[in-house]
């Protein structure tokens, strides 16, 4: 049972979530809706890879690669609204107003590059993790940092790109390792 002073608390927050969000659609409203130019390329962000995944997804791992790729999609969502919640980077054009973190980046283009990426390594018998890591370098040290330069994203606080290097690497690593116990069960039944 909740005690008077924590309902008062939590209703505190509760007004301030709802004042956030009201303001967050004010602002997507002004600066990033479909009258934008930058609301057609976070669209375009999201929609393009998924077609490029659809041509070239190995048609015989589907279900081991979208296995991996929903891992990245899902530590990767996680780490980046920990990220924006805790005020540590911020993403100034969205495609909606409901999810306050770059949609196009979580659940489209950063997972089908890994599953590309993966499903090369695989076919062509390369070194996951080194690959890997050379991905997480590029998105942590270039394409972040170019989409700063272009006003799709912001770093705030202490947060620097070595920082992101470690969330990628985490993200990496933790799909992997989720992937390779589900095909442990798979084989070992």
């Amino acid at each position: 049972m909740l005690t008077t002073n924590q309902k008062e608390y939590l209703e505190k927050i509760n007004d301030t979530q709802e004042k956030l969000a009201k303001t967050w659609a004010e602002y997507w409203h002004h600066y990033s809706s479909p009258g934008s130019w930058q609301f057609w390329v976070t669209l375009g962000a999201f929609i393009l890879p998924l077609v490029v995944l659809y041509f070239l997804i190995d048609r015989k791992k589907a279900f081991h690669l979208g296995l991996y790729g929903f891992n990245v999609h899902v530590w990767f969502h996680y780490s980046d609204t920990a990220g924006v919640y805790n005020g540590l980077w911020t993403y100034p054009y969205q495609m909606n107003t409901v999810i306050p973190v770059s949609f196009s980046l979580d659940a489209s283009l950063i997972p089908v590059s890994f599953m590309l990426l993966y499903q090369w390594t695989i076919n062509h018998h390369k070194n996951y993790y080194l690959y890997a890591t050379g991905l997480c370098l590029f998105l942590a040290f270039i394409f972040k940092p170019l989409l700063e330069m272009i006003g799709f994203f912001q770093l705030h606080e202490w947060v620097t790109y070595g920082h992101l290097f470690v969330f990628y690497l985490g993200v990496m690593l933790l799909s992997k390792g989720i992937t390779n116990l589900f095909l442990y069960f798979e084989k070992h039944n």
